[in-house]
């Protein structure tokens, strides 16, 4: 849109979602650049739910991951700058229904940061989702049976499957390989690269990806995704977002304590 057709359109205080992603190694089977799907997911509901869909920022925060070469990981205090001045572009506009769709589950706690300030100072709410994490067991179940914990995981599903779905002529499926993880001082490593396990609980430690999963998957078998999979997930997610982006503009995102009031 040009700045006026932009000015126009949103006159009724439209809900504004900003897609965050990332450009890191998804395993040697699929793409460096998971905001791709980010923003397809994103704009999807966008246009079920008549709201509008900003560029997404494509870089995100994981440090674990600087030994992939390709990648590009923002500093914390860069990426949560960037995503201060992009909320605050639309807040200073009058638009205060802002919904984060995040696709990179390491930037969550930078945009639990930006949020609480972002209310300290403006009185508004940033409502923010979690893509990946959104997706309920009962569907996972569904969708892989009982062996849905073997498909989960960094590199596996459900980035893969929404993958093969949403960008198949992007997908390697013949490079897919399970996970294969290696220990750290004698311990089993974590699935999020961060850590290992002892007697049962986690030790973080600054691991790289490169030290403790070979092929940069982290957890499951993206040879058990398919592009039937990733088309359940898309739908479910498209609609989940699409549902709150309709209850969350009829509520007032300075006032919390109320519920959503009458269209």
């Amino acid at each position: 849109m040009s700045w006026p057709e932009f000015r126009a359109r949103v006159a009724g205080n439209p809900p504004i979602l900003l897609p965050l992603g990332s450009q890191e190694q998804q395993g040697p089977h699929a793409p460096m650049g998971d905001y791709v799907l980010a923003e397809r997911l994103a704009l999807a509901a966008a246009k079920r739910a008549d709201a509008i869909c900003a560029p997404v920022l494509p870089f995100g925060h994981a440090d674990f991951f600087r030994g992939a070469a390709g990648g590009v990981q923002l500093r914390a205090a860069t990426f949560t700058m960037l995503l201060e001045d992009m909320v605050t572009a639309f807040l200073d506009h009058g638009l205060s229904h802002i919904i984060i769709c995040n696709g990179h589950s390491t930037n969550a706690p930078l945009i639990a940061q930006v949020a609480q300030k972002v209310r300290r100072e403006r009185g508004i709410m940033i409502a923010s989702l979690n893509l990946w994490r959104m997706i309920p067991d009962s569907l996972w179940d569904e969708v892989h049976g009982t062996g849905s914990a073997r498909a989960r995981g960094h590199g596996a599903d459900p980035v893969t499957s929404v993958g093969l779905h949403l960008t198949p002529e992007l997908m390697r499926m013949d490079a897919a390989r399970p996970a294969m993880r290696s220990n750290v001082f004698g311990l089993p490593s974590t699935s999020q690269f961060a850590g290992v396990t002892f007697d049962g609980f986690e030790v973080a430690l600054p691991l790289d990806v490169t030290e403790v999963a070979a092929n940069g998957v982290g957890a499951g078998d993206p040879t058990l995704a398919s592009a039937e999979a990733g088309a359940r997930f898309t739908d479910w997610i498209v609609g989940a977002v699409a549902d709150f982006i309709a209850h969350f503009r009829r509520c007032d995102p300075a006032r919390p304590h109320l519920g959503p009031q009458p269209s």
